[in-house]
């Protein structure tokens, strides 16, 4: 029954060197992304932390200027854009070298991340440093846990 079935093998690193050189031939410019590197949308990596005052999302951006990323929040949604320039090439107009390897994505990207109820999108903060952006979205009043003090009778 599974005589006609063969197995797939993919070869060592090595053997696809030539695949890899094909398609960074293809994709000269280095603005799209990688499909070896890491899946589509993923950049920026992000971190998101709850703790009783707030929502923090952690985005780890390196490269990027606070003036390189919008933070918007809609409907419980917080959304990241912006654009990623390439350091591959030249300014010269003077064709680039061939890529052997890229990982690191170039262009635009945007993220959509999901939020918990309850967040106040009106006073959240956004900070940057050295490549992290730290985005706080405090929790509404009445969602945040309250101590209630027992009076003796």
């Amino acid at each position: 029954m599974f005589d006609d079935l063969k197995r797939f093998d993919v070869g060592s690193p090595r053997q696809l060197d030539w695949f890899r050189q094909l398609l960074d031939d293809f994709l000269p410019d280095g603005n799209a992304m990688d499909i070896r590197a890491v899946p589509n949308g993923s950049f920026p990596m992000i971190n998101v932390a709850r703790s009783d005052e707030a929502v923090h999302v952690y985005v780890f951006a390196a490269g990027l200027d606070a003036t390189d990323l919008t933070i918007d929040v809609q409907d419980n949604v917080l959304t990241l854009r912006g654009k990623r320039e390439s350091v591959i090439g030249n300014n010269d107009g003077e064709r680039s070298r061939p890529v052997f390897r890229r990982e690191r994505l170039s262009g635009d990207f945007v993220r959509a991340i999901a939020l918990p109820d309850g967040v106040d999108a009106d006073r959240a903060e956004a900070r940057h440093a050295h490549g992290v952006f730290e985005i706080v979205l405090p929790k509404r009043e009445e969602l945040k846990p309250r101590r209630i003090d027992v009076q003796a009778a």
